[in-house]
């Protein structure tokens, strides 16, 4: 069995020396509590830093904690927690619509699935869990977006890509989308990812009313809408059930 590797060990006795202390730490200080040479330390937390777990204040010098770790700290248990709370209402949410149904969160300004059930058929389907789905063209993502003033605001600064000729790629045209969906309390996706293919969706809130994640159902247009192309209100409803149950198990006080 390999041995362990020097440098990670010693990167993550740092990473738990910052998480420790009370205040920031100077390389001097990191070098003695750990009996590193003051180079060797200082070579790990600016490798630390360049990689953002490490932060360096601009007056004292001094060390923390960097944002991408905290980060990736809370939306592991965030994730984990929105998973294991919506497991036991996503199976009945496939079962009662008949159609694929998946659970989403933001990550790096991209959907993350964290939990997918397959329709309840004998149809091949591949497992989405773990997909990065573009926000802006999905059920699961514009619920998101209408929620989150920050990453709605960093979507529609860039360039967003056109899956299909009915992709909303528009700032304007995806603020009325988001105001809909407040106002609605869920959205919709038709045809704006995968020709002939749409998809419900409404938001999970977590302590306060946060909103923490996502879950929606896809499938094909004729069975999630109706002849003029409306999602069917029979759908939406089991939907949005499903959303506030999974609210109430995370301590939402709202639903």
């Amino acid at each position: 069995m390999p041995g362990q590797v020097q440098s990670i060990a010693r990167a993550a006795a740092i990473l738990r020396l910052l998480a420790s202390s009370s205040g920031r730490l100077g390389v001097g200080e990191i070098a003695r509590s750990l009996d590193l040479a003051k180079g060797t330390a200082h070579g790990i937390v600016r490798t630390l830093q360049d990689v953002g777990f490490v932060e360096q204040d601009e007056t004292s010098g001094k060390y923390q904690l960097g944002a991408a770790l905290l980060h990736l700290g809370t939306s592991y248990l965030d994730v984990n927690d929105l998973r294991s709370r919506s497991i036991n209402w996503a199976d009945p949410l496939a079962s009662r619509t008949g159609e694929a149904v998946r659970i989403g969160t933001l990550l790096e300004g991209k959907v993350l699935v964290v939990h997918h059930v397959f329709r309840p058929d004998d149809t091949l389907q591949t497992l989405d869990v773990g997909a990065l789905l573009p926000p802006h063209a999905t059920a699961l993502g514009k619920v998101l977006l209408a929620y989150d003033a920050g990453h709605s605001a960093a979507i529609l600064a860039g360039d967003l890509a056109p899956y299909t000729r009915r992709t909303l790629v528009t700032p304007r045209a995806l603020g009325r989308a988001f105001a809909a969906i407040r106002e609605a309390g869920w959205g919709a996706e038709i045809e704006e990812m995968t020709v002939g293919e749409a998809g419900l969706a409404a938001p999970i809130r977590g302590y306060g009313g946060l909103v923490v994640g996502a879950i929606g159902i896809t499938g094909p247009v004729e069975r999630l809408c109706d002849s003029n192309r409306r999602p069917d209100p029979g759908l939406v409803a089991h939907v949005r059930d499903a959303a506030r149950a999974v609210s109430r198990d995370l301590g939402a006080a709202r639903w």
